[in-house]
């Protein structure tokens, strides 16, 4: 058994293949309990503190859930409910909470934030997201893809859209780890830092997978088991930015046509939340402006019998549960 006990869960880079394997069986155990009504309160009486400068329905449900389940409180800290950074450093922070809690929780902006944090707190510490990395978004899809192809390695996933954040980065390494083939599709000025590439490359070498770079969505998708994208416009970046990455992404939106090119068992997946019609005030928005009613996927496709978007949205709790336990229990 992979002790994983007091370990931080910041980046895929940090956790060896076996690892990632380990966390997303656990998950798959977990859930596995709670469909069947078995009890797993393994960190009973414990507390953890959930820091979201950038707020989140799946992410915050998620760590709440996974924790009650597990027997433990958890403590919300809101955009406004924390001085994180503000009147408080990240170190000050960090020994403060770690002196009250059993573990935290960061989700917001740069990666150096839950590294810092990281570094001065004496209890574990996970990234529920920043600019640069997503890993519990991975754990959640990597067993998505294990539940409906049996395994993870050697399937092939396409990634379209802006390939320069969190998760294009995330995926390139949770696929260069489980010997996945990863394509990231998209035009060149949204392409990955080169740095980050070689090194994922430099992983998929041991493990059998590959990471390509790819600027014809027909190419990206043909024979893919896995298409997946993501918003055009990440949080926080201002309505401005829609007008020219409309322009830019609109190639890679993810159409029935795609989905045609990809191989006859392929599924759709999406971390949420997705454009896919005028159901939000901001779709709403954008089609006022632009013109357009579905963005970065089709309503055909999200909606359609090879969309696992749901099922990947509830996994984020099994694979968060898994993590908690793994680094608490």
């Amino acid at each position: 058994m992979i002790n994983l006990k007091n370990r931080d869960f910041l980046k895929l880079l940090d956790y060896t293949p076996e690892e990632i394997s380990a966390l997303v069986e656990l998950a798959a155990d977990l859930k596995a309990k709670k469909k069947n009504g078995i009890p797993h309160r393994y960190c009973e009486g414990k507390m953890i503190a959930l820091i979201f400068e950038k707020t989140s329905t799946r992410t915050r449900c998620a760590f709440e859930v996974a924790a009650h389940d597990l027997g433990m409180a958890s403590t919300y800290l809101d955009p406004s409910g924390s001085q994180i950074g503000n009147k408080e450093s990240i170190a000050d922070t960090a020994r403060v909470l770690a002196g009250m809690f059993d573990g935290i929780e960061y989700r917001g902006f740069g990666q150096e934030i839950v590294e810092d944090l990281a570094k001065y707190s004496s209890v574990p510490v996970w990234n529920g997201l920043t600019n640069e990395f997503h890993p519990t978004q991975m754990l959640a899809d990597l067993l998505t893809i294990r539940e409906h192809f049996g395994h993870i390695r050697g399937i092939r996933l396409s990634f379209f859209g802006d390939c320069r954040y969190n998760m294009a980065n995330s995926w390139m390494v949770a696929g260069a780890k489980c010997g996945m083939h990863i394509t990231l599709c998209g035009g060149k000025d949204y392409f990955p830092d080169e740095a980050l590439t070689a090194q994922c490359r430099q992983i998929a070498e041991q493990t059998g997978g590959s990471i390509t770079l790819e600027e014809d969505p027909e190419k990206g998708a043909k024979d893919a088991d896995v298409l997946y994208t993501d918003v055009w416009v990440s949080m926080g970046e201002p309505m401005e930015a829609w007008g020219e990455r409309i322009a830019q992404m609109k190639p890679y939106q993810v159409t029935e046509k795609l989905m045609s090119l990809a191989s006859d068992n392929a599924i759709f997946m999406h971390c949420l939340p997705a454009f896919h019609d005028l159901g939000t005030s901001i779709g709403r928005q954008i089609h006022e402006k632009y013109g357009m009613n579905e963005l970065e996927v089709t309503n055909a496709v999200f909606e359609g019998p090879q969309s696992r978007v749901f099922e990947e949205a509830e996994n984020r709790m099994h694979t968060i549960k898994a993590v908690l336990a793994a680094t608490l229990a």
